[in-house]
């Protein structure tokens, strides 16, 4: 009996036997390493080592893929030479490319029996030979997912070829590097994930349905310390107990089905604490339990909405008095003007009130800044206590103020309201140890009636308002038709105003001040004319308009050239007189417009090619101008008194008047208003005013002029007064320059 297939089969069971074995202990080795959470490095050298242990001759090599799936990177060749190692990382991978290059980018196997006569070492085969390798055999290392992840190599000194059990050996060796690698790469995610959790500036806690608490970071742990010292359970109603339970409903809702939800709510962090938050809630399926998880991601955005509420206040509230600010009283008239009854679908009617504080200017000016800022809170408060709650009320400007009153009110409610309004003004406070009291000019506009849109309405209600001060202040102006022409009126006049000057439309004339007893013209007052296509414009529609814009001080200063001009012009003629000339108190108003003022005559006088004849020109100011009482003026006035000119307070008596006034400013002249001396002849107590500003003028050495005589009865008055200059229709009008210097001329003849 021949027993040598016996022996064979036995050897070859033995053998297999043997394999079995020892590919079960390179399992259990390297399961025992990826269980201990070995380095990846180490756990692939050891395979590497496994191999060759089994397979005697070979020197094996574990490449990996880089990330971006172009190259083999060396990681596990103990036994093959450095050098080599080092000259075949980082190639990269193709059809062609070596036995690994090839079979990562197949993601076959490659079996090269003879390196060195290959087609895929054609280019590469110099670096193995001199290492001393003629075959290598390459298995694709692919991870569940069948993706490659790198190559198993076996290399050896011979021309070789695999056997079927060398072939079970290298996919072995592939599966058990796959093994050691998806398991190290999913321990390093697990541990970077964990790190980032651990690591998140934000709360974070997963819970089970039962609200028990899986897992939860350090954040969420120091924010629900208070309530949640032991984390088994997150409460979670009693943490948005504070929260509207609307929306708290439908975050569970959405929980209930399944939905993520995100959104804001409050937190209750301490009793005493409640937090803005931030929340993101997702659901987990746990394919264990088969029940839903949920992650809630809580964010603290305490900080941005008190920032948010700051911004807000500061953008829509006025942080003097905490009323609303312009800009939300415009949002909020836009915001009714846009809305529609819901009933009839009409528009909503409402009225607007502005209130402006008379004479504000005078309380800063007398009591500081400080203090005005202090009569504004308490205008507010007042305001604030006899308004009824439905009324928006705001600070618009510096001292003005807007009521909002919706719905359709009639004349007698709004005129109601003011007064409520103005008593409590009324009442008397003590602010920097003076009793205030205050008045409002107020003006209304009612929307739809006057006008259907914001700044419309807005512009009615400022006309009228500028009407209610025009008309005496303390008083109510409701806007209508006569305001809003004469707001037309006067926009149009100040368009064409700023282009009067280079149009040449302006025109001086002349009225002659004479001597009441003998007749002759002694003096003139020059008067501006405007004539605006064909048409005398009126100086008392004009001249405030230029003074509000400011245009009158290059007005003052043409005014004040051509007058200059007539006095040289006289001169060389010989009829020299002085002229009286109108400087208007905003010309004064400034520091630089009063040293604007005195550079003037500085530059002039070169344009002019000679000296300034200071002593034919008198200055009339008002008695505005002396109430502004500032020492800066008075030296203003000096300094032209010392240069010649004479200083004369026009229209005296119909202001503020005052001794002191006239006493410590320097004045020379005193002109009777006209509306005294046309009320001469209505008895002895308007004659005997005019006695006393005669009386009290020579007491003060001061010359006086009588203005708007008119009548024979006025005439013999101002000559038994002895008054020396007199200026009216009973001598003459005013009249252009031509017909003056005629008069003048006329004149010299005579006398």
């Amino acid at each position: 009996m021949d027993i040598g297939p016996h022996i064979n089969k036995l050897v070859e069971d033995t053998n297999q036997y043997d394999f079995r074995e020892s590919s079960i202990e390179r399992y259990s080795t390297i399961l025992d390493m990826v269980l201990q959470g070995l380095p990846l490095g180490e756990m692939l050298h050891a395979l590497v080592l496994l191999i060759e242990a089994q397979k005697i001759g070979t020197r094996a090599s574990v490449l990996l893929l880089s990330d971006d799936g172009k190259r083999l990177l060396s990681c596990a060749a103990p036994n093959l030479p450095e050098e080599y190692n080092n000259a075949i990382s980082g190639t990269e991978i193709g059809i062609d490319v070596g036995s690994c290059g090839a079979a990562a980018f197949t993601r076959e196997r490659v079996i090269v029996e003879d390196i060195e006569h290959h087609p895929n070492w054609k280019n590469f085969k110099e670096i193995p030979l001199k290492a001393g390798l003629k075959a290598c055999w390459s298995e694709p290392i692919k991870d569940s997912n069948q993706n490659v992840l790198g190559t198993f190599a076996m290399y050896y000194d011979t021309i070789k070829s695999p056997s079927e059990q060398d072939l079970h050996l290298i996919q072995e060796a592939a599966r058990l590097a796959s093994l050691a690698i998806e398991r190290s790469r999913g321990m390093h995610i697990q541990r970077l994930s964990s790190k980032i959790f651990n690591s998140l500036p934000i709360a974070l806690v997963i819970t089970s349905e039962d609200n028990s608490v899986l897992s939860a970071n350090p954040i969420f742990k120091s924010l629900t310390s208070t309530y949640y010292a032991n984390l088994k359970l997150f409460d979670v109603n009693r943490f948005l107990s504070h929260s509207q339970q609307d929306v708290v409903a439908d975050l569970f809702e959405h929980l209930k089905r399944g939905h993520p939800w995100q959104g804001e709510l409050k937190g209750l962090k301490t009793d005493n604490d409640i937090i803005d938050i931030s929340l993101n809630v997702t659901v987990i399926r746990d394919s264990f339990t088969q029940q839903n998880c949920f992650a809630w991601l809580i964010t603290d955005i305490s900080a941005r909405k008190n920032a948010e509420k700051m911004i807000n206040f500061q953008s829509n509230y006025d942080q003097l008095t905490g009323l609303s600010n312009r800009k939300y009283l415009f949002e909020s008239l836009q915001a009714m003007i846009d809305s529609e009854d819901s009933v009839n679908g009409c528009k909503q009617d409402f009225s607007l009130m502005l209130m402006d504080i008379d004479h504000f200017k005078q309380i800063n000016d007398t009591l500081g800044h400080d203090n005005g800022d202090l009569v504004l809170k308490f205008v507010a408060q007042r305001l604030l206590s006899a308004i009824p709650d439905n009324v928006l009320i705001a600070r618009i400007a510096a001292d003005e103020f807007a009521l909002v009153l919706p719905g359709k009110m009639c004349s007698e409610s709004l005129i109601s309201l003011f007064d409520d309004l103005t008593n409590e003004l009324k009442k008397l406070f003590i602010v920097g140890g003076q009793d205030v009291m205050l008045s409002m000019s107020t003006g209304l506009a009612r929307y739809p009636h006057d006008a259907d849109n914001v700044e419309q309405i807005l512009n009615c209600a400022t006309q009228a308002m500028y009407n209610a001060k025009s008309r005496g202040r303390n008083c109510l102006q409701f806007f209508n038709q006569q305001i809003q022409k004469d707001a037309e009126r006067h926009a149009e006049l100040y368009l064409h105003l700023k282009s009067a000057l280079s149009h040449n439309e302006f025109e001086l004339y002349y009225q002659p001040i004479v001597n009441p007893f003998s007749g002759q013209i002694i003096k003139a007052e020059v008067l501006l004319r405007w004539i605006h296509d064909g048409q005398f414009i009126s100086p008392d529609e004009f001249i405030p308009i230029a003074e509000e814009s400011g245009l009158i001080v290059q007005i003052g200063e043409w005014v004040r050239t051509q007058a200059l001009t007539s006095i040289i012009a006289l001169q060389k003629s010989g009829y020299a007189i002085p002229f009286a000339i109108n400087v208007s108190t905003i010309e004064f108003w400034t520091s630089d417009l009063q040293q604007r003022f005195l550079n003037y005559f500085d530059n002039i006088s070169e344009a002019l090619g000679g000296e300034i004849p200071y002593q034919l020109i008198t200055l009339e100011i008002t008695e505005s101008l002396m109430m502004k009482q500032q020492s800066s003026i008075s030296q203003l006035l000096t300094e032209l008194r010392h240069r010649g000119m004479q200083i004369s307070v026009d229209d005296f008596g119909t202001g503020y008047s005052s001794l002191s006034y006239l006493a410590n400013f320097p004045v020379d002249q005193v002109k009777i208003d006209k509306s005294f001396i046309q009320k001469i002849s209505l008895g002895a107590r308007h004659e005997a005013l005019i006695e006393a500003i005669v009386s009290m003028s020579r007491a003060l050495d001061l010359s006086i002029v009588a203005e708007g005589v008119e009548t024979e009865v006025e005439l013999n008055f101002i000559k038994k007064q002895n008054i020396e200059a007199v200026q009216g229709y009973y001598f003459y009008k005013p009249m252009p320059k031509n017909d003056f210097f005629d008069l003048l001329a006329k004149q010299s003849r005579i006398f």
